[in-house]
């Protein structure tokens, strides 16, 4: 009875101490469980992050690929502000080929001296000469005779000469004149190029490059070489060879009347894109009176006239 009893107090025992171990291995099991959830978590916030740093950081690089793709160089800020800038210098590069720039001479430059054309009848009284176009080397008039007319030059001086149907024109021209009460004087007619060069090489020392190139044509193209030109003034204001000559009445004459006798005012006013010259009012080119009155009728310059301007 008492070996019974211990057997049944001993299963009790042994009872309680199952529950116990049971009651104290579960908070370990629910333990493992969050530690697996922290580990879990853990490693996705890593991932998460690492993610977003990958992400931020491919984001930055396009970020500063598209800002170094829109960035403004010097240079294109310069051409913005100044879009008239003058072109580089021979010495600078072209950016998409890496050859060097062509620099563009000035019309009238020395180094495009032999690119002119040459006029291939300098007899014609048609001729153009100007900043483009040029006698021939050497040329010299074939009849250059002295105008029966008062003139401002010493007698003997070439000055005084012109082309022989020039000259008897101009004959007319001042008697014209004469019976209208006005009295003209010339002032300069033929220079041979050996005389234009000295008038153009003082200009420019004198005055500079541009302004010999605005008022003074370089030996060759000058139309007092051709004999066919004539500088005029008034009697009365001899030294007057400036715009100011179209307020005189020889002035105003001259420009209504010329045309009568196969003159033309060469240069224009208004018309110095295209001669290449101011506006000189004194200075008359005979061309012959059919002409004459055409381009006087249309206000032309001779350039225009004969379709040499493009």
């Amino acid at each position: 009875m008492r070996k019974m009893i211990y057997f049944i107090l001993m299963g009790i025992i042994l009872a309680g101490c199952q529950n116990d171990t049971q009651t104290n291995e579960q908070p370990a099991k629910d333990t493992g469980v969050e530690e697996q959830v922290t580990g879990d978590t853990e490693e996705n916030n890593d991932k998460d992050l690492k993610d977003k740093d990958s992400e931020q950081t491919e984001n930055t690089e396009e970020n500063e690929e598209e800002s170094i793709d829109n960035e403004e160089t010097p240079a294109e800020a310069e051409k913005e502000e100044a879009p008239n800038a003058d072109k580089p210098a021979n010495n600078q590069t072209d950016q998409e080929t890496g050859e060097p720039e062509k620099q563009t001479e000035p019309e009238n430059s020395p180094a495009n001296e032999n690119k002119l054309t040459v006029v291939e009848d300098p007899n014609s009284i048609e001729l153009v000469v100007n900043k483009q176009r040029k006698l021939p080397d050497g040329y010299k008039p074939p009849d250059l005779v002295e105008p029966n007319v008062s003139f401002y030059a010493s007698e003997g001086d070439p000055k005084r000469l012109m082309r022989k149907e020039a000259a008897a024109a101009l004959e007319e021209l001042f008697a014209g004149a004469k019976q209208s009460g006005l009295d003209f004087v010339a002032v300069s007619g033929y220079r041979s190029y050996d005389r234009q060069k000295v008038i153009y090489e003082n200009n420019v020392a004198n005055n500079g490059q541009a302004h010999a190139d605005k008022y003074s044509a370089r030996p060759g193209t000058s139309e007092h070489q051709t004999g066919l030109a004539m500088d005029v003034a008034s009697a009365a204001l001899v030294s007057v060879l400036e715009p100011s000559f179209i307020q005189t009445d020889e002035g105003k004459w001259l420009a209504e009347n010329a045309h009568q006798y196969g003159f033309v005012i060469r240069y224009l006013e208004g018309k110095e894109h295209i001669t290449g010259y101011s506006y000189e009012p004194w200075h008359i080119r005979f061309v012959g009176k059919e002409n004459a009155a055409e381009i006087y009728e249309q206000q032309l310059t001779l350039e225009e006239f004969f379709g040499l301007y493009p």
